[in-house]
């Protein structure tokens, strides 16, 4: 009863070949077996002879604290083991994050302290701009990321689920921007240092998700990500020569 209650796979998706071996990546056709009466038993992959996924017993916090040491079996379990449905909300909350950051930088860096109306009206339509210019630089990365991959590996990425299964292990995998908020509200000499790490922490989590999705090696992931990075300073570049401030 502890295994079924937190979030894994119905037994039903077993058909489909949802499951994954968090160790070995191959298909499960089982996560664990139920003998009745409350006794269960986790199965074992016929590949590795080892557990198919041991986290279906763990505490959630565990798996968060290893999903952020960036352990590929964590991967493995939260994108193939478990329907967690939430990378568009968090998708829409970290881009949130994003704009309010830089929109409080713009504020910062405004010296006008005028209260009327107008001004309040103004500052509010720069967030929405800031909120737009966010989504487009993350999309200019993604799509910078998944041209990479299509052009290096065609055969990676050859159905719409396929790609779906990675736009979705990459909008999971950058949980981390969720701390930009945290970085603002606790502001101090070493708050620019602290966004960069966590763009960096970001970045490593995109790479991992994209080597455990697509089960490759470490160098094409990376590879895709700095052909997103490209992209993604185009964009910034483009609004930066029409004057606006990024």
């Amino acid at each position: 009863e502890a295994l079924t209650g937190r979030g894994v796979l119905s037994p039903a998706m077993a058909a489909l070949g949802a499951y994954r071996c968090i160790e070995c990546n191959r298909e499960a056709a089982e996560l664990y077996r139920d003998y009745q009466r409350g006794v269960l038993r986790i199965s074992i992959c016929k590949s590795c002879q080892k557990p198919v996924d041991k986290y279906i017993e763990y505490d959630p916090v565990i798996i968060l604290i290893n999903a952020i040491l960036c352990k590929a079996q964590a991967y493995r379990h939260i994108l193939f083991n478990t329907k967690i449905n939430i990378h568009g909300k968090l998708c829409i909350f970290c881009l949130l994050c994003e704009a309010y950051l830089r929109w409080l930088q713009l504020q910062d860096s405004s010296q006008n302290t005028d209260p009327d109306d107008l001004i309040r009206y103004a500052k509010e339509w720069d967030f929405y701009r800031m909120f737009g210019i966010a989504t487009l630089e993350q999309t200019s990365f993604l799509v910078g990321i998944f041209i990479t991959l299509w052009w290096m590996r065609p055969e990676m990425l050859k159905t719409k689920s396929d790609f779906i299964l990675l736009l979705k292990a990459l909008l999971l995998s950058s949980y981390g921007k969720l701390l930009l908020i945290p970085a603002v509200i606790w502001e101090h000499d070493y708050t620019p240092l602290c966004l960069a790490f966590i763009k960096v922490f970001v970045l490593i989590s995109n790479s991992q998700a994209i080597r455990v999705t697509l089960n490759l090696n470490r160098a094409l992931p990376w590879l895709a990500i700095f052909f997103g990075l490209i992209l993604e300073n185009g964009v910034v570049c483009f609004f930066q020569k029409m004057g606006w401030d990024v």
